[in-house]
């Protein structure tokens, strides 16, 4: 079943680039829809470039793309893709927050990719709705957005709102989307025109499993990982882990020296630490709320620890960002 709409016009999408934003997301969305097309023998999709003013878009990898226009006036069959990337806290204008919230009212379906959640929370488009945001983004969005049901899928749809985690989660969205249009059959046609062999749902987490990501099998250490990863903003002692999992400290310190080359109490703070980190580049909190949402005491303990770190302190390492931006 190939299925069209508008009398028999291909589905539109609407692609609004962000500043710096993500170039996989962009390609493995548009290659979903051009595959599809190759397939059918005719154009199911076709889709549009824009951005707010129209001109150029650069991505974070460098690349720029001549645009085809301004932020179009919409029709209601057609879908909105926004796709974004690094600061997004401060890639989206005033303008295209009114257009977002404009054509949400027309009822117009609207994805965001990568870290484009953040601009659809800061549009109020995700207010009580659930949303999925790149992992790296996910403490950011939430300290930014509290209403946002917050997930960690590969993508997540609530109405007409779509989101999706970044990277090859752009995929997995599109050919959900054309799954819906054309059937599952086709879907796994085109994503083996990708050589996507597993097409991931939004039951699937964006994250590999703490053994895959360590690349370590033991379920011990994975245990006192996860509890440390669920605990920064009030660290745990490492004897209350080591407890928690029926061992001794001794014997948890042998465990991480042997497997991960430090110790427990390290790889906790490293953890806090790139926490902090990524707050501090992604959102407007300050560093003592910072400090606290990432279990130091006070913002001189803090700074010392970040400084050990990343050789520089928090507050410089703030002000360097702006600098970047502003230059």
């Amino acid at each position: 079943m190939l299925d069209t709409v508008r009398d028999g016009n291909p589905r539109h999408f609407v692609f609004v680039l962000l500043p710096n934003f993500s170039l996989l997301s962009l390609a493995g969305a548009l290659d979903a829809l051009r595959l599809s097309n190759h397939i059918a023998g005719h154009p199911l999709y076709s889709w549009t470039l824009t951005a707010d003013g129209g001109g150029t878009a650069t991505g974070a990898a460098g690349a720029t793309f001549v645009l085809d226009g301004d932020l179009p006036q919409t029709h209601r069959d057609d879908t909105i893709v926004l796709v974004s990337g690094v600061d997004v806290k401060n890639a989206a204008s005033k303008r295209l927050i009114a257009w977002l919230r404009r054509e949400a009212r027309n009822a117009v379906p609207i994805a965001g990719l990568c870290t484009a959640a953040h601009v659809l929370g800061q549009a109020g488009l995700l207010d009580g709705k659930r949303a999925t945001i790149h992992w790296e983004n996910y403490n950011g969005i939430l300290e930014a957005f509290p209403d946002i049901e917050l997930t960690r899928s590969v993508y997540t749809i609530d109405g007409k709102i779509m989101t999706s985690a970044g990277g090859t989660a752009a995929i997995d969205l599109m050919l959900h989307i054309v799954a819906q249009h054309q059937g599952d059959a086709f879907a796994g046609i085109v994503a083996d025109q990708m050589i996507y062999s597993s097409i991931r749902t939004d039951r699937d987490s964006q994250r590999l499993s703490i053994p895959a990501r360590i690349g370590v099998r033991h379920p011990r250490l994975s245990a006192v990982i996860e509890a440390m990863e669920e605990t920064i903003e009030e660290p745990v002692s490492p004897s209350l882990l080591a407890a928690d999992v029926g061992m001794s400290t001794r014997q948890l310190e042998r465990l991480f020296r042997r497997y991960l080359n430090r110790s427990p109490k390290r790889y906790y703070m490293e953890l806090r630490l790139t926490r902090a980190r990524n707050l501090l580049m992604q959102t407007d909190m300050s560093i003592i709320d910072i400090a606290l949402a990432c279990g130091f005491t006070s913002p001189s303990h803090f700074s010392k620890c970040y400084r050990a770190m990343y050789q520089t302190t928090p507050y410089r390492e703030r002000g360097a960002q702006g600098s970047t931006k502003a230059s």
